[in-house]
């Protein structure tokens, strides 16, 4: 590919700040598109992403933010203030967009106006590129945050002849987060800033549907795995959305992509929070990580006690009902299992409980935690994944990157990437269906293979030596890009 320009629009971005796989993504996507690029010698893209400015962001970052300038973006009715300020890593520029009323919030989302607020930054977004006078070949924007930028490039901005030629690809990080809304002209117009003509590109099923308008205007739709992709074609994957993804395919639009993990962000050879650092020829060390967690989360200190590791959010499409139905048995094991999350109360509560009852066999952290996070990862010798859906997952990769064994039911990303230890170039333990038994019978089978010393070493030493990196990934999206600038 000739060297393009690229713009990446997000609502989230690791180092900056981040609440999931979005932000991983997002934070590592960019570099590897150059990488990849330069890697063939190809004419030098340049990528630019283009956030909100958190007042959550790193405090590390912000003071190494470089004010530009500011404009006013006109949404609607609305006249708001839009600050930008610049940053530059490894070759990509980030802007962000600083307007205070809409993001110095103690969160990201979870708000009654969140409608409006990435409206706002979705519109503020393309403004920015023009007053700055940067006109992208493809502009790439995630999840239903930004799902309102190729609607407006289809509507709001129809005529303006320096975008005429701007491609633009949608990729869903998860089809279950859609910002949907109840049926208002008000809303469409005085909220989003489109004019009745335009309502139907946000109709769906009764409401208003960014995720779907998003997947309409956009050249392009991605998700982030192969088996996700076909997945959503379902009603069971799609809620509700399943008609529009076959009209997208019918298309010939939709590209299924896995994700990859930065290896250097994750990295137990590097990572400041473990108790010992360590890598695929010092794995003996790993144990201290699991005596020193014990003894922090005060459960008996035995590295030959099996511990299986949770780090997810508390809610049903994690599988967690199979693990409530399963648990009191796993309970019977010789085993230890610590789980990190937060999510919906009755499966906080339901933990919790848990705890109380099997005190020397379980600990609960209800928070969101990353320095924790990191040292279940690499204290726990099998890493549970029952997920009912499953986009693409990071944690069974960041998992094996730490040597913690994955268990995962074969959904989405995690049958694309985890293989079970019974087929050719295994690297972790699957079940196929939501079955609490199945589920315990291939945990059972993994505490008894723990007791192998010998077979359960060769088991790590697998699992972290599988790429789960962004090399591949990188290549599939930059040929995606030659794809949609070819059509």
């Amino acid at each position: 590919m000739e060297g393009k320009k690229i713009a990446i629009i997000a609502s989230e971005c690791q180092p900056f700040f981040a609440s999931g796989g979005l932000g991983d993504v997002v934070g590592s996507l960019p570099k590897r598109i150059l990488k990849a690029a330069n890697d063939k010698k190809e004419e030098k893209n340049e990528v630019i992403v283009i956030l909100p400015l958190y007042s959550k962001i790193a405090k590390e970052y912000r003071n190494k933010l470089v004010y530009v300038t500011q404009h006013v973006v006109t949404l609607a009715w609305r006249k708001q203030y839009c600050g930008i300020f610049k940053y530059i890593d490894k070759g990509v520029t980030y802007y962000f967009l600083d307007n205070e009323y809409y993001f110095k919030r103690s969160a990201y989302y979870g708000y009654f106006d969140d409608g409006e607020r990435f409206a706002f930054f979705s519109k503020a977004a393309i403004d920015t590129l023009l007053f700055l006078d940067i006109v992208p070949d493809i502009i790439h924007v995630h999840d239903w945050q930004t799902g309102l930028v190729p609607v407006y490039l289809r509507t709001n901005y129809f005529g303006d002849i320096r975008l005429m030629n701007v491609k633009t690809i949608f990729t869903i990080h998860n089809i279950e987060y859609q910002g949907k809304y109840s049926f208002d002209d008000d809303i469409i117009e005085d909220v989003f800033g489109i004019d009745s003509v335009n309502a139907y590109l946000l109709e769906y099923n009764g409401c208003l549907n960014i995720m779907k308008a998003a997947m309409e205007c956009a050249n392009f739709v991605s998700t982030v795995s192969p088996t996700y992709a076909n997945e959503i074609q379902t009603p069971q994957y799609a809620h509700g959305l399943d008609y529009e993804i076959r009209r997208v395919v019918s298309e010939g639009k939709l590209r299924g992509i896995l994700n990859g993990i930065d290896k250097n962000f994750y990295s137990p050879s590097k990572d400041n929070a473990l108790f010992e650092k360590y890598d695929r020829k010092s794995i003996e060390k790993r144990n201290v990580n699991k005596v020193k967690l014990q003894e922090m989360l005060n459960l008996p200190v035995d590295e030959n006690i099996p511990m299986i590791g949770m780090v997810t959010r508390l809610v049903s499409h994690k599988g967690l009902e199979m693990v409530k139905k399963a648990f009191e048995e796993l309970m019977k094991e010789k085993v230890q299992v610590v789980v990190l999350g937060t999510g919906d109360a009755q499966y906080e509560g339901f933990f919790k409980d848990m705890e109380n009852q099997y005190g020397s066999k379980l600990r609960a952290i209800i928070a969101f935690n990353q320095d924790l996070s990191r040292k279940i990862y690499s204290a726990s010798d099998l890493f549970l994944m029952p997920s009912v859906s499953e986009p693409c997952g990071l944690s069974q990769m960041i998992a094996s990157r730490y040597g913690s064994v994955p268990i995962v039911r074969r959904t989405g990303g995690l049958a694309d990437s985890i293989c079970d230890f019974t087929l050719p170039g295994g690297n972790g333990y699957t079940f196929d269906n939501i079955d609490h038994n199945e589920m315990l019978n291939v945990i059972k089978r993994a505490l008894n293979d723990f007791e192998n010393k010998e077979t359960w070493r060769k088991h790590i030493e697998k699992v972290m030596s599988v790429d789960f990196g962004w090399t591949a990934s990188a290549k599939k999206y930059l040929q995606m890009y030659e794809e949609i600038l070819e059509k």
